[in-house]
């Protein structure tokens, strides 16, 4: 098994249009047959290459089969190298994929077709009948940990989210495919709470867990420590559950696709509660080193927002848990005007139109106050980025922003912003915080691919002292022989993938896997 990095591609802009049909049939030589669009049922849309430097050839257009009807053209980027190192050649020569990209657009999936099963018995099938597979959930992933170049992906999407509150185990069941919003506000409406969700609540639950996904906060762990169980599908097509009295969920719970597809899990949950946001803006980053410790445990969930080359933090955002208010839009309780040389902010500056939750200290539900933007609005900057972190051991917190901060002038040209946030450590295999209290430095860059590429080298170097680890689905280019040192059950991990995939199904692939 190979890992995600992010240094051998580059995506670059290639449009190619093509009509095609269930079952393989070709329609024509040449694209022009296809430049006026149509309503096809079951269509699928495919971006091609015929390898050419000019990138012009486009006369290889391949037909794929899909199991969701797609209306019909869509457009992607092919990697700059994807004729060598992704895509499959098909009979005719030309580099074939499906015609889909992750959210950010700087990934363009090698995958051969894309399927969308309505239940489990369909993923089954799927999964034994196939000989390269992946799961894809949400495509908020940066790398290529997601893909099966030359395979098959297979969403869960269409899948029903099916939430089952179990009261007395206190846990919740729910398919693998569900967006974490979702899920959080089924949870809210029936009096429960998640100990933490990510920034993001359009991630879906699989995906989010698979890849070390977390949120803040000094004593909280990362979104899969909540996994108590998962059902999967093996390589053979059956269907297994583990839960933690198997010591496998150790390494399932941060899996990476590489045990099978997770159709459902499992997930301890507790009484619901309400959450206010406090936002301090412009305080002085020495200011907060200085006291770091006290500032990322002055709440339940604590993120600095800022710029490593700025003297100050644009936003010192807290969550705070609230035991209770008469009405959670009643004026906030007061709190310092002042705090880390930052001043309390009201958001009357946001525009109207901003997609963030609720804040100025208003408490509301969990769901609605632990990710920072809202599920009915696009996300961060609307995929207009490309994100990067690393998980560095929490005692040396100060020493590392302060190394990032030296290199802020070639940082900041790139950056949207960067997001400081802390996890508790556990004992999940693969998790980023594996057995250290950890900070999270979080990367959102402006999509500037060939400049963050030819940084992110220069970053890890800087951070080597403090054994960074990347999250799994970001940008980073750290090698696998580092990986190794840093993820020490990472021989344990890929032993046992062999059990549950003994032919490489989830994994195998021709080239190693990259960040586009």
């Amino acid at each position: 098994m190979t890992f995600p990095n992010s240094s051998s591609s580059t995506a670059v802009p290639y449009r190619s249009t093509a009509r095609i049909t269930p079952g393989g049939a070709w329609l024509g030589e040449t694209p022009a047959a296809w430049m006026t669009p149509v309503t096809s049922p079951n269509a699928v849309a495919v971006s091609t290459s015929a390898c050419t430097d000019s990138r012009e050839d486009t006369s290889t257009i391949a037909v794929l089969t899909s199991t969701r009807p797609v209306q019909l053209v869509t457009v992607g980027d092919v990697p700059l190298d994807g004729c060598k190192t992704g895509g499959k050649a098909s009979e005719r020569g030309g580099a074939v994929a499906v015609g889909l990209t992750n959210w950010s657009g700087n990934l363009a999936y090698r995958a051969d077709s894309l399927h969308y099963p309505t239940s489990v018995v369909e993923v089954q099938e799927l999964v034994a009948r196939l000989p390269r597979v992946k799961a894809l959930g949400t495509r908020h992933s940066f790398n290529t940990i997601a893909d099966s170049p030359g395979g098959a992906l297979i969403s869960l999407s269409e899948l029903a989210p099916e939430v089952t509150i179990d009261a007395e185990a206190m846990t919740v069941s729910v398919t693998g495919g569900t967006r974490y919003g979702v899920l959080a506000a089924e949870l809210q409406s029936r009096g429960y709470a998640l100990h933490n969700t990510g920034s993001l609540p359009h991630i879906s639950v699989a995906g989010a867990t698979a890849t070390g996904t977390h949120g803040s906060g000094d004593r909280n762990g990362i979104l899969s420590t909540a996994v108590s169980a998962v059902e999967l599908v093996k390589a053979d097509g059956s269907l297994v559950s583990v839960d933690r009295s198997n010591p496998d969920l150790k390494a399932l719970a941060v899996g990476l696709g590489a045990f099978g597809v997770i159709t459902r899990l499992v997930l301890d949950i507790q009484p619901t509660y309400l959450v206010r946001q406090d936002v301090y803006r412009n305080a002085p980053w020495d200011t907060v080193l200085e006291a770091f410790d006290a500032v990322m445990a002055s709440a339940y969930s604590v993120s600095l927002i800022g710029d490593f080359g700025s003297p100050e933090i644009h936003e010192l955002w807290q969550k705070a848990r609230v035991e209770s208010v008469r009405d959670a839009d009643e004026q906030p309780e007061p709190v310092p005007e002042s705090l880390y040389g930052g001043t309390w902010y009201d958001d009357a500056e946001a525009p109207p139109d901003h997609t963030l939750n609720v804040r100025a200290g208003i408490a509301g539900p969990w769901s609605e106050r632990l990710p920072h933007f809202r599920l009915d609005a696009p996300p961060s900057a609307g995929g207009d980025e490309l994100q990067t972190e690393y998980f560095v051991e929490r005692r040396h917190a100060v020493n590392a922003l302060g190394t990032l901060r030296s290199l802020g002038d070639r940082i900041s040209p790139h950056l949207h912003a960067t997001e400081i946030r802390t996890a508790a450590a556990d004992d999940l295999w693969l998790s980023p915080a594996y057995e250290r209290d950890s900070l999270c430095i979080g990367f959102t860059w402006r999509k500037h691919p060939t400049e963050v590429m030819a940084l992110l080298p220069d970053i890890e170097a800087a951070l080597a002292a403090y054994d960074p680890r990347p999250h799994w689905g970001k940008l980073f280019t750290i090698g696998d022989e580092d990986l190794g040192r840093r993820f020490p059950r990472l021989p344990e991990f890929l032993e046992l993938t062999t059990t549950y995939d003994p032919t490489g199904k989830f994994s195998k692939a021709g080239d190693p896997p990259t960040a586009g």
